[in-house]
């Protein structure tokens, strides 16, 4: 006999994880009413609370083995918003908007982009074997969305004219850099397979602190070059190993040449 009564626990949804995702949702939102308002440099802030707690989300749930598929698609949508709509409005309203039509569509491909990535990760996700712990398929919507919030604070913090060129152009040519990464096929690092909860040696432990008191220094300009030097890893890895496998086939094919002259 069929049981109509269905565990009440089924109907319900997790508080904790959604707690930090719905935060990230706040920030993101912010970070747009902020650009309206021309504050930038808040707006930039509030995109890294996002990546924060989008971070925090996914490894409570883990933690706490709160995982639901609720939380997942909620965790997209608010990626969306939070890596893809906000950094689209920030760089628009702080600088590519100064090339009339040209901007808005950047600002478009960028948006556009952040969706593109997230269905294939979702995608991606059904199918386990396709995916590396290890790796991204593509460079993550947060960490784009972090590349474009600190070269906005930096700029703001060194006092640039957003009306320069030269400042547009870098603008344009970063977001438009992002958005290619962001739905290629290249891979970067994601850094799951460093074990948190496990033990470090001390040098270790130390070195975490010295970068945390250097992003303190100066946060504008320490997290761009990180979060800049990450985007461009992706590339610089392919290409390194592009070049590596080019000269093992002309290795190989040398020798298969050099035993042909011999027989």
């Amino acid at each position: 006999m069929k049981n109509n009564h269905q565990d009440p626990r089924g109907r319900g949804i997790y508080i904790l994880p959604n707690l930090f995702t719905s935060a990230s949702l706040f920030a993101g939102f912010f970070a747009i009413i902020s650009a309206f308002n021309s504050h930038f440099v808040v707006a930039a802030i509030c995109i890294y609370l996002a990546a924060i707690m989008d971070s925090l989300d996914g490894r409570v749930a883990r933690l706490t083995h709160t995982e639901s598929a609720f939380g997942a698609e909620y965790d997209s949508l608010a990626d969306i918003v939070s890596f893809g709509v906000a950094p689209a409005l920030i760089i628009y309203f702080w600088a590519v908007k100064y090339i009339d039509q040209f901007g808005w569509a950047i600002a478009f491909v960028y948006l556009a982009c952040v969706a593109l990535r997230l269905a294939r990760f979702n995608t991606q996700l059904d199918d386990d074997s396709s995916v590396s712990k290890r790796y991204f398929t593509g460079l993550p919507c947060p960490a784009a969305a972090a590349t474009i919030a600190g070269f906005v604070w930096l700029c703001n913090r060194s006092g640039y004219q957003v009306a320069e060129g030269w400042l547009i152009f870098f603008a344009a040519i970063i977001t438009l850099y992002l958005s290619a990464m962001m739905v290629s096929n290249i891979k970067f690092r994601s850094f799951k397979d460093y074990d948190l909860k496990g033990k470090v040696v001390f040098t270790q432990a130390v070195i975490v602190v010295f970068i945390i008191a250097i992003i303190f220094i100066d946060p504008s300009i320490t997290l761009f070059i990180i979060f800049m030097l990450y985007a461009l890893s992706g590339s610089f890895a392919a290409l390194f190993f592009k070049r590596r496998q080019k000269a093992q086939l002309e290795a190989m094919a040398k020798k298969d040449e050099a035993l042909r002259q011999a027989e």
